[in-house]
């Protein structure tokens, strides 16, 4: 369902883009305490409740890693950590400046919006993930 368009006069553009300036501004926050505050050790952040409880690695575990890994310039160091935050993290980038563009042209709708068999598949994808990187043959995918 399209949300109605907006006029886009210089007060309602502003209205239009706070939304997207505050979600950019909590992004760049979090990645620069990621950088500040390394997630490499042990316990800086807390745990993984699903890894604590279970012993095995969630789709995410990994990922603060990834992103201090790619801050600090190791691309590699980020994809070894966990292979799909650097994907994750360039969909977000490229969501967020086609919303930006959206917002400008007056559409006030949300940065993203899963239809049903997209969500289905990123579910079915992301427990396919887990389940193999958990497995022998996708010890490779384990957080380094």
């Amino acid at each position: 369902m399209k949300t109605p368009a907006i006029s886009v006069g210089k007060p309602a553009r502003s209205r239009a883009l706070l939304t997207p300036a505050i979600v950019a501004g909590v992004g760049v926050g979090a990645i620069a305490l990621l950088h500040f505050r390394d997630p490499h050790v042990q316990n800086s952040y807390g745990i993984c409740p699903f890894h604590y409880l279970t012993g095995l690695w969630c789709p995410g575990c990994g990922g603060m890693r990834a992103v201090n890994d790619l801050t600090n310039g190791d691309l590699l160091g980020s994809l070894s950590s966990n292979v799909i935050a650097l994907p994750l993290l360039a969909v977000l980038v490229g969501a967020w400046v086609l919303w930006v563009r959206r917002r400008l042209r007056g559409d006030s709708g949300r940065m993203i919006v899963l239809h049903k068999p997209a969500t289905i598949a990123v579910i079915v994808f992301l427990i396919v993930f887990t389940v193999f990187r958990n497995t022998p043959w996708g010890h490779w995918l384990a957080p380094a």
